[in-house]
Order: structure tokens, then C-alpha cells, then sequence
């Protein structure tokens, strides 16, 4: 539920609500705004009887949110989130950011000659990764704590915040030794103590939609993080599996104005996973920011035929170049349109 309050409502009409709220055996979360303060009633099971709430003081409405998240909604948080990754700003009304890198860390020269590159060609965050969750057992699974360190090195000889996935529990204190920005991948989207953990740790996360999951369950899973108090949060759609094989999976575009209407989180795309394809990574790059993402991530290899993972939809030195490019001059557009 969520309690809205008038604009003329005092500091002790709010705090009368929350005690009533806390009385009641539920948590209460106040929302302050510009105009006025909202009160989100968190820790129900079903319906919450709103009658002595109504007749509070300074209380104007109660509304019953039905919805399986809450602090992940509008209803609760209409203002919008900016994300901080180590100084760089991620949200509504912030330059478009753009994240490139190897999906998986390989050697040390591999690392650091991507992240000169992609850092010189105007990329804000570097992205690798040490641990890779990979469909088959027998295939390159990453260097762990190793490629941990090869980041940490890229981001002291760079400057570029670094975005890792980290995959248990029990390595999230680990990998927040060394990531600026903590992601949870497709396949984890749903493992509810890893989200947990990341809520704990007070560190921001990109989450990635599952490929299978709908758009509550994504938000659901969020909710998870903002529950354990870590509202730092990114939302990042990488595709989603339909019956279409020609992609490896299918953009699923409209989510990112129907996300932004839905919630105060920042969101971003990744063409690379979602397409499989290099050739279609830049015009997915460019549709994205279209279509309203805060920013994209894009994989990126020195030699994408010699990749240990994902080479065919990495892009070359100069694809990023080009992508580079392109979306200065689409940014110019939009700023002007």
C-alpha cells in the first residue's frame, strides 16, 4: 500500500502515519517528494485494512498497490533513480553511457590493450569478464580471481570504472574488492540469495533480464536488491529467447520506454548478447538509445576470431570506432530534434 499525504501535511501528521503504520505490524518507507511525502507500507502479505490509516491527519488517499514489486515502482518512487558508478551518472537526463570490452578477460596484454582502445574511442566503463557462466562444462570458464586483478590493472592504467559479473554468494565480497559496478547475469536473474547479497553490499548492480522472464519477473527480481537497501540499481535488457533462430535471441526493444514508465531505475541495452550477430550490434546500439536507454554495453575484442567466448558478435577495434562515431552524431540528433 501506499499512503499519499497532502502538501499541507506537518512533520507530525507523517510521523503519526509511520507509528500507526509500525503499530500495525508493517514497515513503513516514507517517500519524500517536491510537492509532498508518500508512505510505502512494505511487509504485507495480502490486503492491508486502510481505514484507521485514512483517517489520519494529513492523509490525502491509500493506495493498494497489487504489484509483486513496490520499491522498484513509479507508485512508490516517481522521481528517477541516477545511478553513480564511480562518478560516472547513469539515469534520466544524463548523457547516454557507453560500456565496452571482451565478454571474457583472457590474458593480461588481451585486457589492457582493450581498454586503452575503448577508453581513447570514448568509452565510459570497461566490462570483462573473470567469471563466466557458460552453457556447456567443458568450455572457457574465466580466469576468477586472476581476471579480477587483470581488471584492476586495466582500470589503474585507464581511469575506466570496471563491470564484472559475479555469480554465488560467496563471491560477492570478492568481486566488490575489485568492481566499480557488481552485474548479475541472464542466468542468475532469479537466484534470489545472490540478489539478496548484492542488496547487502551497498555496491551498484547492473541487472540483466533472464531470457525467458517477463517484464514483472525482471522488475520482481529488482525489487529483491531495493528490499535489502541498495536502490543503486540498473536494469539491462540483452535479448530475450523466442522461436526465432536467426538472432541468438530476440531485442526486445518496446521494454525500455514500457520499463521507464513502470520504474525509476535506469536502463541500458546489450545488442552484443541480444543479437549475436556483429554485423547487427551498431544498428541495435543506435535503435536503443532511440528508443530511450540510458546507455548500451557492447563486447569488443582486439582479435573477435581468436576470442575464447562470443567472438562472433564482438565487435573489431574499428566496429567500435564506428559505433562510436555514429552514436556521437545520433546524440546530436536527438539533443536537437
Amino acid at each position: 500500500m501506499l499512503i499519499v499525504m497532502a502538501h499541507n501535511a506537518t512533520q507530525t501528521d507523517i510521523d503519526k502515519v509511520i507509528s500507526t503504520v509500525s503499530d500495525m505490524g508493517f514497515t513503513a518507507a516514507p517517500i519524500p517528494g517536491s510537492e509532498r511525502t508518500a508512505i510505502g507500507v512494505l511487509g504485507n502479505k495480502g490486503y492491508v485494512d486502510d481505514t484507521t490509516i485514512r483517517d489520519l491527519p494529513g492523509v490525502q488517499q491509500a493506495i493498494h498497490v497489487s504489484k509483486p514489486y513496490k520499491l522498484v515502482s513509479r507508485d512508490f518512487h516517481p522521481e528517477d533513480t541516477i545511478v553513480d558508478v564511480s562518478g560516472i551518472r547513469i539515469g534520466e537526463g544524463e548523457r547516454p553511457v557507453v560500456v565496452g570490452g571482451p565478454c571474457a578477460v583472457e590474458s593480461e596484454e588481451q585486457i589492457l590493450k582493450t581498454a586503452h582502445f575503448v577508453r581513447q574511442s570514448g568509452a565510459d566503463l570497461l566490462r570483462g569478464g573473470a567469471f563466466k557462466p557458460r552453457t556447456g562444462p567443458h568450455t572457457f570458464q574465466g580466469l576468477g580471481q586472476e581476471g579480477l586483478r587483470l581488471l584492476a590493472k586495466a582500470r589503474e592504467a585507464t581511469g575506466l570504472p570496471i563491470v564484472t559479473e559475479v555469480m554465488s554468494p560467496d563471491n560477492v565480497g570478492l568481486v566488490a574488492e575489485y568492481a566499480d559496478l557488481l552485474q548479475i547475469g541472464a542466468r542468475n536473474m532469479q537466484n534470489f540469495d545472490l540478489l539478496r547479497e548484492v542488496g547487502r553490499i551497498k555496491k551498484p548492480v547492473l541487472l540483466k533480464r533472464g531470457m525467458s522472464a517477463t517484464i514483472e519477473e525482471f522488475l520482481a527480481a529488482a525489487e529483491y536488491i531495493l528490499d535489502e537497501g541498495n536502490d543503486q540499481v540498473i536494469l539491462c535488457e540483452r535479448g530475450i529467447r523466442t522461436f526465432e533462430t536467426a538472432t541468438r535471441n530476440t531485442l526486445d526493444l518496446a521494454m525500455v520506454p514500457l520499463v521507464k514508465e513502470l520504474t525509476h531505475l535506469p536502463v541500458m541495452v546489450d545488442p552484443s548478447h541480444a543479437t549475436g550477430k556483429r554485423s547487427l550490434v551498431i544498428p541495435m546500439a543506435k535503435a536503443a538509445l532511440v528508443a530511450g536507454a540510458h546507455g548500451v554495453l557492447v563486447e569488443v575484442h582486439p582479435e573477435p576470431e581468436k576470442a575464447l567466448s562470443d567472438g562472433p558478435q564482438s565487435l573489431t577495434f574499428p566496429g567500435f570506432q564506428k559505433m562510436m562515431a555514429d552514436l556521437e552524431l545520433l546524440q546530436n540528433f536527438l539533443k536537437n530534434s
